[in-house]
């Protein structure tokens, strides 16, 4: 056992690792399927409630939001490459901050890809209640469905994992298409879109201001533009799995995040201004798409319509599915986590381990709120305060990989870096104060937002008291690790 500092690191034998193997496999059209995917179901519902504060706030709000990711994804495509490890933001926080900063960093993003597709799938369950009639109470057989038929895709193979993200992928986005291209001949942009009003009630003819609330109004939107990009940064935790990350990561991110502004400025020009939708409807609703499918076509056709906002769920739900699993194994692989977790498929080579602990962690939390709380209770927890949760667990995320982006430009010039991005250590910087400012707004605005943040608190406190007490004596010498560790030693000399 080495030591530094006040943590220690074992040295496994090669079996340990040889139980603990990935395969390659991802191309650039995989990478970009799975930037997008992961995003994709933003698009279909979630962005729409910044449409509260009017439509100028919105498309305001939306281009801050998409100003804070460009900085975050220039960076990732210049810190991936450079460090080609499943751990992603862990190990770009491992390598620029020790071993507390990529604790830190790792318990974010597990909070995120653990809770996000619980919140994906209860709305897949709400979705599915209503298509088939099937009784409230048992929404939790959806979910459980849910989990175990993609959770099994992802078991399956990463070939089979990345064929069906590609799939779903494709799909939602020709939905997506087909939207735009149905509500153009059917929009009234000034009627609709702009029907909020100074006091933020609807103007019945329209024509309301292009910030009805101010810049109050614009800051109180970001939190929800985020939902038109969240997730994007799932793509270095499949580096160990791409064939040529150093070449096809920043072409498959950069390619993803242009792809989602493009769909992005879309639904927000065309979603709300169809005619008989608007903002200030679209403002209070769970299906904005649904909605506007509805307007263009009639009620008639309403449950096949929700078939399609429900596939826009599935391509997020089965591509953050695969990012837990890496994120869970790059930190159990490490010693960060129980070392059991990053076991991997002995035929398939797929952390099986990882995501169905994961989803077991996810289903447990929301069957105890279910019917814990009552389903009318719990289901506002589950759609609110847990989503809440993750949106923070996100950004505290985003604030960290900016920070280590920065870090490693100074601490680690050395490093062969594939790509460097054009944006630079400024770019990084918008996106850190970007951040904050996002987070600010959601404590300030919101009360259960608060709420889930102490939740989050609580799981943090949990999770430092174990590395305290046992995790950073038994951590490992994972490839992150030693890269950490070696540049580390290089930097001094």
């Amino acid at each position: 056992m080495s030591k530094q500092s006040r943590f220690s690191y074992t040295q496994v034998e090669q079996t340990f690792f040889d139980k603990r193997k990935l395969r390659r496999y991802a191309g650039f059209w995989s990478l970009w399927a799975l930037a997008v995917g992961a995003v994709i179901s933003g698009h279909f519902s979630g962005w729409n409630l910044g449409l509260a504060n009017g439509w100028g706030s919105m498309l305001i709000a939306t281009i801050i939001i998409a100003v804070m990711y460009l900085g975050l994804i220039y960076s990732l495509a210049e810190m991936s490459p450079a460090l080609p490890h499943t751990g992603g933001a862990y190990s770009f926080a491992r390598s620029a901050m020790g071993p507390w900063g990529g604790f830190l960093t790792g318990l974010s993003e597990n909070v995120v890809y653990v809770l996000t597709p619980a919140v994906i799938v209860f709305f897949a369950g709400s979705y599915m209640t209503g298509i088939f009639g099937t009784p409230e109470s048992l929404q939790p057989l959806w979910w459980i469905g849910f989990y175990v038929v993609f959770v099994g895709l992802n078991i399956m193979g990463v070939e089979q994992s990345f064929k069906v993200t590609v799939t779903v992928t494709i799909l939602a986005l020709a939905c997506l298409v087909v939207f735009w291209f149905s509500a153009l001949p059917n929009i009234d942009f000034g009627r609709w879109a702009m029907d909020v009003g100074a006091d933020g009630a609807k103007l019945e003819g329209g024509g309301g201001p292009f910030l009805p609330l101010g810049w109050a109004g614009v800051l109180a939107a970001m939190p929800f533009a985020v939902w038109l990009f969240l997730a994007i940064e799932v793509l270095p935790l499949a580096a160990e799995e791409s064939d040529d990350p150093k070449r096809d990561m920043p072409k498959g991110i950069i390619a993803g995040m242009f792809t989602l502004i493009v769909s992005a400025l879309m639904i927000l020009w065309l979603n709300p201004s169809v005619v008989g939708v608007g903002s200030h409807a679209l403002g209070q609703s769970g299906e904005p798409l649904l909605d506007g499918f509805k307007a263009i076509f009639g009620e008639n056709i309403a449950k096949g319509l929700a078939l399609v906002a429900v596939l826009g769920l599935v391509a997020s739900f089965h591509t953050i599915i695969f990012a837990k699993g890496r994120q869970i194994y790059s930190l159990s692989r490490a010693g960060y986590f129980l070392p059991f977790l990053s076991i991997t498929h002995g035929e398939r080579k797929t952390p099986h381990v990882a995501m169905v602990m994961g989803s077991v962690a996810a289903l447990t939390v929301m069957l105890a709120l279910w019917f814990g709380l009552g389903e009318e209770r719990g289901a506002a927890v589950i759609g609110g305060t847990l989503l809440n949760m993750a949106v923070f667990g996100a950004m505290f995320s985003y604030f960290l990989q900016a920070l280590s982006f920065i870090l490693l430009r100074k601490k680690m010039p050395h490093i062969e870096r594939p790509y460097r991005s054009p944006l630079g250590i400024s770019g990084a910087v918008l996106t850190l104060v970007i951040a904050a400012v996002t987070l600010y707004f959601q404590l300030a605005g919101d009360p259960t937002y608060t709420q889930g943040v102490l939740w989050v608190a609580g799981w943090f406190a949990v999770c430092i008291i174990y590395f305290v007490l046992v995790g950073r004596h038994r951590l490992i010498l994972s490839p992150e690790e030693e890269f950490a560790l070696a540049q580390a030693e290089k930097a001094k000399t």
